[in-house]
């Protein structure tokens, strides 16, 4: 793994924001796997930024987010389809065919399970963005996933809702389940990039970077990928 330690937020969504916007210079049709929550909202800002400007366009780029809570309409504002296009895909030329999120909203939420799954091996993901949870979930795998697991129906872990109760009025409010890859399929990825700021992410990157590779804490088994970029800034690193 490598890991880059810059000095604060913005210098980390400009270094990570580079990483993005260079491999859709090079690869104008890269397949990116994104990520949700408040980490990577300075990189996307950098990403519709540089489209603006005319260094990149989209057009001809392929998104897969990594999970969709169950329980929230996409037109809910806290959906991860809201977001998406909030503070990314409604400021590009990304195609509406080439934005892929797990489907939430049917009845039949083990087909959709299997539809996205078969979707995401399908394809090639250049890139993998990832954020870390205080728990070191990655995705919504929570500690005790097996790394051999793809995309399923998980249920969250109080400590993860209590950290997203932030997006909404009340922990009631906050939903219990979401569709999410498996770490198998984050593995598959060419290239992962993780992001992690502010003190409350410090523990979590300190067992990430010193820490065995144990399936009690999920984003260990990046230690088992060839490729893997870590961006911080000092308040998260303070304990490596």
């Amino acid at each position: 793994m490598k890991v880059i330690k810059v000095k604060d937020y913005q210098e980390l969504s400009q270094y990570a924001s580079k990483i993005i916007i260079d491999l859709i210079k090079e690869k104008p049709n890269a397949t990116l796997g994104l990520a949700t929550g408040s980490s990577p909202l300075g990189l996307y800002e950098n990403l519709i930024e540089s489209y603006k400007k005319g260094e990149i366009s989209f057009k001809d780029v392929k998104t897969f987010n990594l999970d969709e809570y169950i329980g929230l309409p996409k037109t809910h504002k806290e959906s991860y389809y809201s977001f998406m296009h909030r503070n990314l895909f409604d400021h590009t030329d990304i195609r509406k065919e080439n934005i892929n999120l797990p489907n939430t909203e049917g009845e039949d939420i083990e087909k959709e399970v299997k539809r996205y799954n078969d979707s995401f091996n399908q394809a090639s993901i250049d890139l993998q963005l990832l954020g870390i949870g205080s728990n070191g979930h990655i995705g919504f795998n929570e500690p005790g996933t097996p790394f051999d697991k793809e995309t399923s129906v998980t249920k969250l872990a109080e400590n993860t809702r209590e950290d997203n109760k932030r997006f909404f009025n009340s922990m009631d409010e906050v939903p219990e389940y979401a569709i999410t890859i498996g770490i198998k399929n984050i593995l598959q990825a060419k290239k992962i990039l993780l992001i992690a700021n502010g003190k409350n992410k410090a523990d979590a990157i300190n067992k990430l970077i010193n820490g065995e590779v144990t399936e009690d804490f999920p984003a260990s088994a990046l230690k088992n990928h060839p490729d893997v970029t870590i961006v911080i800034d000092e308040e998260a690193a303070e304990l490596i």
